[in-house]
């Protein structure tokens, strides 16, 4: 029960990253997708019929005082109830881990042949897919709001309101590198809520395509003026 309660959650996981990657702009996503969301469906009935094997079990134990205890053709009686509910539980068991194992294939075949195909369509047809790069303060915001958690807020400053970024670590996004992200679409902000409850800041496939795809721009060093030679005390006592 618990390996099927961990393979359940596993491929909640799974389903999570891909529903919000790249990859659903693929043609034939889709269907990786739902075929995914059956296996979470499987394991689940899977997790379910073993716990009705478990309940079938009967469990020995003594009874409460002043009641009549079990005799050899009581217990005998009772598992003769019980084998075959709990078999027919642990067939159905096993069945919905068979199709689960299926599907798991299916889906990482499918995934495989759908980025593949999406490769070779894109290289026939001359597409570039990378974009503008990014700056370094860009890729390090990109960075910072793809872990989660990165908020728009407005906090009353001297009367005025103060619009900032905050990131679950810190990471110092400014106003202007976010509205650069945001023009590119490489971020969206939910704004059901009020900019001063904070409006949650989601990464779009785009930015975490532009996040993997493009290295910071290096930054270029101010140039030092070179000193201008002046002349030693021994020459100017000459003079």
């Amino acid at each position: 029960m618990l390996t099927t309660q961990d393979l359940t959650a596993t491929l909640l996981v799974r389903l999570g990253a891909l529903a919000n990657s790249p990859y659903t702009r693929t043609p034939g996503s889709h269907a990786s997708l739902e075929c995914l969301s059956s296996l979470v469906l499987a394991s689940t009935l899977a997790g379910n019929d073993l716990a009705n094997a478990l309940h079938a079990n009967p469990l020995e134990g003594a009874a409460f005082p002043g009641y009549r205890a079990d005799n050899d053709s009581d217990r005998v009686a009772r598992h003769a109830t019980a084998i075959p509910r709990m078999t027919g539980h642990l067939n159905d068991a096993a069945h919905q881990l068979d199709l689960s194992a299926t599907g798991c294939h299916y889906v990482a075949t499918g995934i495989t042949s759908d980025l593949a195909d999406t490769q070779a369509n894109q290289a026939k047809s001359g597409q570039q897919t990378a974009g503008p790069a990014l700056s370094p303060a860009q890729y390090d915001a990109l960075t910072a709001l793809s872990a989660g958690e990165g908020t728009l807020y407005e906090s009353p400053r001297r009367g005025l309101g103060v619009t900032r970024v905050v990131t679950h670590d810190g990471t110092r996004v400014s106003i202007a590198t976010y509205r650069a992200l945001a023009k590119r679409r490489l971020v969206t902000v939910d704004t059901s809520t009020s900019l001063f409850h904070g409006q949650k800041i989601t990464v779009t496939g785009d930015g975490q395509r532009a996040q993997a795809e493009h290295r910071p721009l290096p930054v270029t060093p101010p140039a030092v003026a070179a000193p201008v030679p002046t002349a030693s005390r021994a020459q100017k006592a000459r003079r």
